[in-house]
């Protein structure tokens, strides 16, 4: 039976979600400094979360959902700031991998992002976890919130800072060319691989990782945070 995680960094990126669980009967449970809701969305048993920001509290937070809440699916929600070309605010990323973008050992000779001594640095998300987004994004029955916007499959970029800066994003672009950079995606991308748990990574764009003042994430991260969160429904509707 499926059992899925949902973790979003902030409380904005979970509250759409757990009203939804909180149309039916719910238990909460404190662990590891974390407040975790279980319920049911569209049928499914869900535990949702949030885990604070960073690598390492989002890591952390889904090592838990899988040791401790057994659950068997982990999407990671939220917001980021866009870097491929044509994504605008408000569009939505979906992905196929996830980075460490402020991994750096090239110094003792690895690569940009490679992780020393791991086989691993780019990690996959799950092929039927993307196949029930794209259906969810595409399917005529879905809300009027995703017409107008577009989604687009690619790597997520996760480092702990918040990139605002547009020699920053320039350097991202040669090391890992992501599609959008955030603050948590790889490091739950990381604890699942090792764990063996499919994972996606859903960010809906609320800035454009620059100085650029047409948009920025404080005006945008409330709007942006449920687009992402309605997306991760319609996913769930689908698996």
């Amino acid at each position: 039976m499926k059992k899925i995680g949902i973790i979003g960094a902030m409380e904005k990126e979970v509250e759409y979600l757990k009203k939804l669980a909180g149309k039916g009967k719910i238990k909460e449970k404190v662990a590891g400094g974390l407040t975790f809701v279980e319920g049911k969305i569209n049928g499914l048993n869900v535990v949702i979360v949030k885990s604070g920001v960073g690598k390492v509290n989002a890591a952390l937070c889904a090592q838990r959902l899988i040791l401790q809440f057994k659950v068997t699916h982990i999407i990671n929600t939220g917001i980021a700031g866009a870097i491929k070309h044509g994504l605008k605010v408000f569009d939505f990323v979906v992905s196929t991998d996830a980075v460490y973008h402020d991994m750096d050992a090239t110094s003792w000779g690895y690569q940009p992002i490679q992780i020393p001594q791991m086989e691993v640095s780019e990690f996959p998300a799950d092929e039927a976890l993307k196949q029930a987004a794209q259906a969810a994004f595409t399917d005529g029955d879905t809300e009027d919130v995703f017409c107008g916007h577009r989604v687009v499959f690619g790597r997520i970029a996760s480092g702990d800072q918040f990139i605002a800066d547009k020699n920053k994003k320039e350097r991202i672009v040669q090391v890992c060319n992501p599609a959008c950079v955030e603050m948590e995606g790889a490091g739950v991308a990381h604890a699942c691989y090792l764990s063996g748990i499919p994972y996606l990574i859903i960010r809906c764009v609320s800035d454009m990782a620059d100085e650029s003042e047409e948009t920025t994430s404080l005006f945008n991260e409330g709007a942006a945070a449920e687009m992402s969160a309605k997306l991760v429904v319609g996913l769930l509707e689908r698996l």
